[in-house]
C-alpha cells in the first residue's frame, strides 16, 4: 500500500471509532435533559432513577468521544498537511467556532451536570443539563458545516497560491447547499442511535424482570422515539438524496449502481454485485423504472450513469453501493420495529411480549451500524476528491513515506482496540445492571413511589 492508501485507511479507522461516540452523546444528552425535565415536572422518581442510570453511561461515552476527537484532528497536520494549507483559511475558522461555542459550553457545564446533583438547585442543575445538550448540537452544527462545505463548496475565492479563501459572505460558506439536509439527517440519526441503544437496554432488562419500572419506562420512551422519528428520518433521507443528486450526481450513480445511462427510466437495483471492471451489476434484482420514480418523481425520467464520467473520477462503487443498502435497510427495519411497538401498545402487550423485546435487543446496535454505513456512503462517495470537484485526495496528502504512516496506523489500531475496547466493555457492564427501583431523587429526597411494590410503582409511573 502507498502512503496515500495508508493515510486514508488511518483517517477512516480513527473517524469511524470517533463518530460512534458523538452519535451517542448528541442523543443521550437530549434524553437526559428530557428525563430531568420530566422529573421536575411530575416528581416521579422513575425519571430521577433513569437520569442517574444514564448519566454514568453518558460520562464514559463523552470522555471517549473527546479523546478520540482530539487524536483524530492531529492527522490534519501530519497526514494531510497540503489539504490543511489549501483549505485552512475556510475550514480553520469554522472548527475554531466549534471549540469556542460548543466545546466551551459543554466543558463549562459538564462538571455541574456530573457532580452537582446534590450541590446546586434543581433548576440550575437542569439548566446545566440543557446547556450540555445544546453544546452537543452546536458541535454537530459546526463540524457538519465544515464537512458539508467539502462536499458542496460555496462562498470561496481562489488565492494566487491555490488556497481557498473566504469570499464576501461567511453565511454562504456555513450554509452551503448540502448543509441543512446533512444536519437534519445526521442529528435525527443520532437520536435514533440513542433510542435504539436505550430500547435495547430496556428490552434486556424486561426479559429478565418485566416489573422493573425503570426498564419499562426507558423501553416505552425509546419505542415512542422509534415510531415517530424513524419515518421522519426516511423522509429526510429522501430529501438529502435529492439534494445529493443535484450537487453530487456521481455519488448517486454509485449508490444506485448505475454504470450505464438510462434514457427512458432507470431501474432500482435492490441487490447485486457491482463489477467496476465490466461496468455492470451481476445478479441484479431490479424494480423497473423505480429509481427514476424515486429520484425524479417520474418513472420515465432519464438518469445518467457512470459511463458519462471519466474512470479516474469514479468513486469505489462496490463500497458505496453496499454501504447505502445497509443504511437504508436498517432505516426501514427501525421504522418496522417502531410500528410493531405501536401495535403492541394497542394490544396492551408492550411490556410482556418477549419476541418484541428480543427484536429490540437485536436492534440495539442498529443505529451505530447505520450511522457508520451512512458515513461511508458520504465520504467514500466523494472520492477521489477531498473538496468535491476541486481538490483531489491524492493532491491533499503530506509528502510522507509509507513506512512512517504504516507505523502510526499500527499504533492507532493497537491503542484504540485496547483503550476503547476496555471502555466499551465497561459501558456494557454498566448497561447490564438493571436500573434500581427505589433510589433517591436527584436532590436526595425519597422518590414518590418509595415504600410500594415494584408493580404498584409501575402502575403509578406508566398506566400504559
Amino acid at each position: 500500500m502507498t502512503a496515500l492508501d495508508l493515510a486514508r485507511a488511518q483517517f477512516a479507522f480513527t473517524v469511524s471509532f470517533h463518530f460512534l461516540f458523538p452519535a451517542f452523546t448528541i442523543g443521550l444528552a437530549s434524553y437526559l435533559a428530557v428525563l430531568e425535565g420530566l422529573w421536575l415536572k411530575t416528581g416521579k422518581g422513575v425519571y430521577a432513577n433513569l437520569y442517574r442510570y444514564w448519566l454514568k453511561i453518558f460520562a464514559v461515552v463523552f470522555a471517549m468521544g473527546v479523546v478520540s476527537g482530539i487524536v483524530m484532528s492531529y492527522q490534519f497536520g501530519t497526514n494531510w498537511s497540503v489539504f490543511s494549507d489549501k483549505a485552512g483559511p475556510v475550514i480553520g475558522p469554522l472548527m475554531a467556532y466549534e471549540v469556542l461555542t460548543a466545546f466551551f459550553l459543554e466543558a463549562g457545564f459538564l462538571g455541574v451536570m456530573l457532580f452537582g446533583i446534590n450541590k446546586v438547585g434543581k433548576k440550575l442543575h437542569f439548566a446545566a443539563t440543557c446547556a450540555v445538550a445544546a453544546g452537543t448540537f452546536i458541535s454537530a452544527f459546526w463540524i457538519l458545516s465544515v464537512n458539508s462545505w467539502m462536499h458542496t463548496p460555496a462562498g470561496y475565492e481562489m488565492g494566487a497560491n491555490g488556497q481557498f479563501l473566504p469570499g464576501e459572505s461567511w453565511l454562504e460558506i456555513i450554509f452551503n447547499p448540502s448543509f441543512p439536509y446533512r444536519l437534519v439527517h445526521t442529528v435525527l440519526a443520532a437520536y435514533l442511535t440513542t433510542a435504539f441503544a436505550v430500547g435495547g437496554v430496556g428490552a434486556w432488562h424486561l426479559l429478565r424482570d418485566r416489573a422493573n419500572p425503570g426498564a419499562r419506562k426507558m423501553f416505552s420512551m425509546a419505542m415512542w422515539m422509534a415510531a415517530i422519528v424513524a419515518p421522519i428520518q426516511i423522509l429526510a433521507g429522501d430529501q438529502h438524496g435529492l439534494n445529493t443528486l443535484e450537487h453530487q450526481p456521481v455519488k448517486v450513480m454509485a449508490m444506485e449502481g448505475h454504470y450505464q445511462s438510462h434514457p427512458h427510466g432507470a431501474p432500482l437495483i435492490l441487490f447485486g454485485i457491482p463489477d467496476s471492471r465490466e461496468k455492470r451489476v451481476d445478479y441484479a434484482i431490479e424494480i423497473p423504472k423505480a429509481s427514476s420514480l424515486i429520484l425524479k418523481h417520474d418513472p420515465d425520467a432519464p438518469l445518467k450513469g457512470l459511463d458519462t464520467v471519466p474512470d479516474e473520477d469514479e468513486p469505489p462503487v462496490g463500497i458505496v453501493f453496499w454501504a447505502f443498502r445497509i443504511m437504508v435497510g436498517l432505516g426501514f427495519a427501525m421504522a418496522g420495529l417502531g410500528l410493531w411497538s405501536l401495535f403492541a401498545r394497542w394490544r396492551k402487550r408492550l411490556y410482556d411480549w418477549p419476541l418484541l423485546h428480543r427484536a429490540a435487543l437485536v436492534m440495539g446496535p442498529a443505529g451505530f451500524v447505520a450511522v457508520l454505513a451512512g458515513w461511508v456512503v458520504t465520504e467514500t462517495g466523494r472520492q477521489p476528491f477531498t473538496i468535491y470537484g476541486l481538490l483531489r485526495t491524492a493532491e491533499s496528502a503530506s509528502p510522507l513515506d509509507a513506512p512512517a504512516v504504516a507505523a502510526s496506523l499500527l499504533a492507532f489500531v493497537v491503542v484504540y482496540f485496547a483503550v476503547f475496547g476496555m471502555g466499551i466493555w465497561y459501558l456494557l457492564k454498566l448497561m447490564s445492571k438493571p436500573p434500581e427501583a427505589h433510589e433517591a431523587g436527584l436532590d436526595g429526597a425519597p422518590i414518590r413511589s418509595a415504600g410500594v411494590t415494584p408493580a404498584a410503582a409501575v402502575i403509578e409511573g406508566d398506566p400504559a
